[in-house]
C-alpha cells in the first residue's frame, strides 16, 4: 500500500481549481501549462480600442467629492497639483484618470530618481550621432545634418509644445529627486517656456527647426529657439513625503493628500475592477485587511490582488499565502 503524499506535496485531480492554480509545483518536473487570464490592471500589450480609433477606459479610478474639488482648482487655475498621501492611494493613477476624463490623450510621465535634472525632463541633445553623421558624409558638398533630428524634447518638453488644449504631465515621485530640482522646475511652471541653446546660437532669421516629440510623425517646429506652451499642461507631482520641499515651490502648487480608503470605499473599488460579484464572498477578506492595515503599511492593489485570488478558487487560508498577498510595506523584511 503506497502511503499517502504528505499535505501540500500532492498532485491536484486535473480540471480542479487547485489543479488550474498550481501552475508551478516544485516537484522538478517540465510540464506545459495553460496561463490563466491575469487580473485587469496587469494585461499588457493587448489594449482594445472603442470605434473611431478612441483608447479603451483605463483602469477605473474613483475620488471623493472633496478631492475633485482640488483637482478642478488646479485645472482652472493652471497650477500644478502636488499629491501626496501613503503607498497604493493611486496618485499617479489620478494623472491618467484626469487624461481620460478630460481627452487629453497619452499622459507623459517623469518618473524621477536621484540622477534626474531638469535637462533630463527638457531635452537632449544627440551630439555625438550629429557629428558622427557629418563624418559619414560622402559628398563634402552636402548640406550638414538637420540639427533638428538630434533633438528630442523630454516628457516636460514634450508638455510645453504650443497646443490648442493641453497635455498631462505626471512627474512621479519628485521628493526622490536633488534638493535643487524643484526649485530648478520654478521658472518653467512660472513662465511655461523654455529655450534649447543650440538653438538660439543660430543666426537671427533662421527657419523654425523641427525637433522630434513624443509623436515621432509631428515633430514640433521651434523659432527662436524657444518653445512656449499655448496652454499651460496639466501637471500632476507626486510625493511620498520624504522631505520637505521649499515655501516658494508650494507656493506655485496645489496640495492633495489622499487618504487611505474606508471600507465602503474599498469594497466600491473592488466592484469597479472586479464586477459587483465579486463583492459576495469577500466580508472575511476585507475584515481581514482592514484588521492588518495600518497607515502606510498595507495598500488597495494588495485588497484587490487577495481578492483577485479568491475569486479564482485559490485558498488564501493555506500556508502563510494570505501574508505573502496582505505582507507589511513598511519596516524590515
Amino acid at each position: 500500500m503506497t502511503p499517502p503524499e504528505p499535505a501540500g506535496t500532492g498532485t491536484p485531480e486535473p480540471g480542479t481549481p487547485a489543479a488550474d492554480w498550481q501552475l508551478f509545483r516544485g516537484d522538478g518536473v517540465s510540464r506545459e501549462v495553460g496561463f490563466t487570464e491575469p487580473p485587469p490592471w496587469r494585461r499588457f500589450g493587448r489594449e482594445e480600442h472603442r470605434p473611431g480609433g478612441r483608447a479603451a477606459a483605463p483602469r477605473p479610478y474613483l475620488i471623493g467629492a472633496e478631492e475633485a474639488a482640488v483637482v478642478n482648482a488646479a485645472l482652472h487655475l493652471r497650477r500644478p497639483l502636488l499629491v501626496t498621501g501613503h503607498p497604493g492611494t493611486g496618485k499617479s493613477s489620478l494623472a491618467h484618470a484626469i487624461a481620460h476624463e478630460l481627452s487629453l490623450g497619452r499622459v507623459l510621465e517623469w518618473p524621477v530618481n536621484s540622477r534626474s535634472t531638469l535637462m533630463d525632463a527638457l531635452y537632449q541633445y544627440d551630439a555625438v550621432g550629429r557629428l558622427r553623421e557629418a563624418n559619414l558624409r560622402r559628398d563634402p558638398d552636402a548640406p550638414e545634418p538637420d540639427i533638428g533630428q538630434y533633438i528630442r524634447l523630454g516628457p516636460l518638453g514634450n508638455a510645453l509644445v504650443p497646443r490648442e488644449r493641453p497635455r498631462v504631465l505626471l512627474i512621479d515621485e519628485l521628493d526622490k529627486g536633488d534638493v535643487d530640482l524643484s526649485n530648478d522646475l520654478l521658472h518653467a511652471f512660472e513662465i511655461g517656456e523654455f529655450a534649447i541653446p543650440e538653438l538660439t546660437r543660430l543666426p537671427e532669421g533662421h527657419p523654425p527647426v523641427h525637433v522630434q516629440t513624443d509623436d515621432r510623425d509631428a515633430p514640433a517646429p521651434v523659432t527662436g529657439g524657444r518653445i512656449r506652451c499655448r496652454e499651460f499642461p496639466v501637471v500632476i507631482i507626486t510625493s511620498n513625503g520624504e522631505r520637505e520641499f521649499s515655501a516658494a515651490f508650494l507656493r506655485r502648487c496645489l496640495r492633495l493628500y489622499l487618504s487611505e480608503p474606508d471600507e465602503q470605499r474599498l469594497r466600491d473599488i473592488v466592484a469597479a475592477h472586479l464586477g459587483p460579484e465579486a463583492l459576495a464572498d469577500v466580508d472575511g477578506l476585507m475584515a481581514e485587511f482592514l484588521s492588518r492595515r495600518a497607515p502606510g503599511e498595507l495598500a488597495t492593489d494588495q485588497l484587490l490582488n487577495a481578492v483577485f485570488l479568491r475569486k479564482a478558487g485559490v485558498d488564501l487560508d493555506a500556508g502563510s499565502l494570505l501574508d505573502a498577498v496582505l505582507h507589511q510595506l513598511g519596516g524590515a523584511l
